[in-house]
């Protein structure tokens, strides 16, 4: 997943708004030692200020420019870079790799395409944009490839998925350091907990809180395979009923925070509810990898780096 594309298209609506002319600079090819993929996007504002990335800090100089003359052209262009290009070793591509870059300003694209794209994320709706190289246009598409160039290299097809999400049970200390790493990394993070003192703006100005019982909110169907549920509150009255309903869902990642005697208990108490010892297994508890952590916001790191390495489907 391209994480940091799917804020850069509700940004760039909001420059639009007001008065901005901008440009997108997406990557549409690479080869060898690239810092980014195909698909990793940066957009332009006409005062230079950026957003995201197309390379580790190569190229990005060469880039602005471009996009800047391009905003005043009305035009796109394919930017080059790669190791035998002097004007990208002067641009600082040193890595080995070659990468190409398509700039779109917002008047070479489909009308409002950053505020309906920027709509389409926001409801979690898989977007799909048509770079078209030789037509010297963007519009969104239908097609469902995913950041990949045509045969003839004529379309980029643009590929950004919903975001994977993560659902917090408890407003705990370790939340409060859990919910803005995990929105960092392009999680999209809320947290339930019907006690009103826990869950509070106050403690948590930038998450999407939900003060009330999991299992008034809750839905199994809403747990599919691009959601991650984590139970911090220590609290059975809360975790349990949040686990009797997460367990039958899809979710790719379910931890519960505790010590081994209390996971061990969690798994008596489940079975007693009816769940079966391979379904229990689902759960990762304790939470977290072992790397000794002690503070909260060292529990937040273990835990976020056990999901990531699930996520990615990494041997741990």
């Amino acid at each position: 997943m391209n994480t940091d594309n799917e804020n850069i298209f509700s940004l760039v609506s909001g420059w639009c708004d007001k008065g901005h002319h901008a440009a997108l600079a997406i990557v549409i090819s690479t080869w060898g030692s690239s810092p980014r993929q195909a698909g990793s996007i940066m957009a332009v504002r006409d005062d230079g200020q950026i957003e995201g990335s197309v390379s580790g800090g190569c190229v990005e100089s060469s880039v602005i420019h471009a996009a800047l003359r391009l905003m005043a052209e009305g035009s796109t262009e394919v930017l080059e870079f790669g190791v035998a290009d002097e004007t990208a070793w002067q641009a600082g591509l040193s890595c080995g790799g070659r990468i190409s870059v398509f700039v779109c300003p917002i008047s070479a694209m489909q009308e409002n395409l950053p505020a309906m794209a920027a709509d389409m994320i926001a409801s979690r709706t898989p977007l799909y944009i048509d770079c078209l190289i030789e037509g010297r246009h963007m519009q969104i598409s239908r097609s469902g490839i995913a950041n990949s160039l045509s045969e003839d290299g004529a379309i980029f097809h643009l590929c950004v998925p919903a975001a994977p999400r993560i659902i917090i049970i408890g407003a705990v200390h370790i939340s409060q350091h859990l919910a803005p790493m995990a929105h960092a990394a392009g999680f999209d993070v809320s947290i339930i907990d019907p006690r009103a003192s826990f869950a509070s703006q106050a403690r948590f100005p930038d998450t999407q809180l939900i003060c009330d019982w999991p299992q008034d909110v809750l839905d199994s169907k809403m747990i599919d395979a691009d959601t991650a549920v984590i139970t911090l509150t220590h609290d059975p009255k809360i975790d349990d009923e949040a686990l009797k309903i997460i367990l039958h869902g899809r979710a790719f990642y379910i931890a519960c925070l505790g010590s081994r005697k209390t996971h061990e208990a969690r798994r008596a108490r489940l079975e007693g509810y009816g769940f079966s010892g391979a379904v229990i297994d689902q759960i990762n508890g304790p939470a977290g990898l072992a790397i000794g952590a002690k503070t909260p916001a060292e529990i937040a790191i273990s835990v976020l780096a056990e999901l990531i390495a699930v996520y990615r489907k990494v041997d741990r």
